[in-house]
């Protein structure tokens, strides 16, 4: 029998427009199931959470909605919506695809990025390295979901990014456990975004392709979801 959610405590959000609510609720959900809080075969309660959080259904509706269409919940006719199992091997395979499709975006983007895009995606390198002096992990965390989504845009291919977006939930999962897995992960994952920003910059798409599957496959590795590669 799957259990409920009404252990789980939610804070009420405060200070947000309408617009943005789904948006926080969104995100408010997504880490609870990423961080393990709401549990694979949790049943999850729309009435519940808008009282929980102290808004309406609507929001927590849209969350929901974007949550399936992440593949992190699954909504059944007799048990309602549940938390999908992200059990290893799927993980795994999520994480393989992945690594190939942001590689994929990371060479276009080195053919395509312009000047902007390049300056963008530097800013957000910059947060990066505050955040990883700090260890402040949800800060990084944003960042580097920036850093991607700069990427993914000055690739400049509609499909890919519809590919990308269908991923993004399990694309959260791997970024959080990969950089709560060691402290040793921050700053080489850093080091990693810095070379794959030079490889953009050189033009260099075989290069930035290379560079950005390696470190999705070693985040991957790091967060305990692929065996390290024999030698």
């Amino acid at each position: 029998m799957a259990s409920a959610a009404s252990d789980l405590v939610f804070r009420p959000l405060e200070g947000q427009d309408a617009l943005s609510l789904g948006e926080v609720a969104y995100r408010r959900l997504r880490d609870a199931i990423v961080r393990g809080e709401l549990r694979a075969g949790t049943r999850i309660s729309e009435r519940g959470l808008a009282l929980q959080l102290g808004v309406s259904a609507q929001p927590v509706r849209e969350a929901l909605r974007r949550l399936e269409a992440d593949g992190m919940v699954l909504t059944q006719s007799r048990s309602g919506t549940l938390v999908a199992e992200f059990g290893p091997e799927r993980l795994a395979e999520m994480g393989r695809i992945r690594a190939a499709l942001e590689g994929t975006a990371a060479a276009l983007a080195a053919e395509r990025g312009d000047a902007t895009a390049l300056a963008a995606m530097d800013t957000q390198l910059a947060v990066m390295r505050e955040a990883t002096a700090a260890a402040d992990i949800a800060r990084l965390a944003m960042a580097n979901e920036r850093f991607h989504a700069l990427i993914h845009a000055a690739a400049g291919n509609a499909f890919l990014l519809r590919s990308l977006t269908a991923l993004r939930g399990y694309d959260h999962f791997f970024r959080v456990r990969a950089l709560e897995s060691t402290p040793k992960e921050l700053p080489k994952a850093l080091a990693e975004h810095e070379g794959l920003l030079k490889a953009m910059r050189k033009r260099d798409p075989e290069l930035a392709e290379e560079r950005m599957r390696s470190h999705v496959l070693r985040s991957l590795r790091a967060g305990g979801l692929l065996k390290k590669p024999r030698r």
